[in-house]
């Protein structure tokens, strides 16, 4: 079984970072769980491929939706307090700064 593109450590440290759900009125398509498209935009940045050819298979909705989320993700600053939050727990695991310099 291939490993998941948003393991559950990965998400539990992304899911209380993100906006809170906007209020929808009635009617309309169901809003794509957070995590379906992270998994998307992960997908996407990972191998590269176009947002329109994201696989439906995968569950992520359109890459389009998924491109918006990275978009609206991006401008309530939800990346730029990952990495900050990624950086500290590798600091706390004493993981940073810990390697060997080339030899030249």
């Amino acid at each position: 079984m291939a490993k998941p593109l948003v393991p559950d450590d990965l998400w539990a440290a992304v899911e209380p970072l993100l906006p809170p759900k906007r209020p929808k009125p009635q009617g309309g398509r169901p809003r794509l769980p957070d995590r379906a498209a992270l998994t998307g935009i992960m997908f996407v940045l990972t191998t590269g491929t176009a947002w329109e050819r994201l696989p439906v298979e995968m569950g992520c909705g359109s890459g389009m939706t998924c491109w918006r989320r990275l978009r609206d993700w991006q401008a309530a600053g939800v990346w730029s307090r990952l990495h900050r939050v990624l950086l500290e727990r590798l600091q706390a695991a004493e993981a940073i700064g810990h390697f060997e310099k080339p030899r030249e």
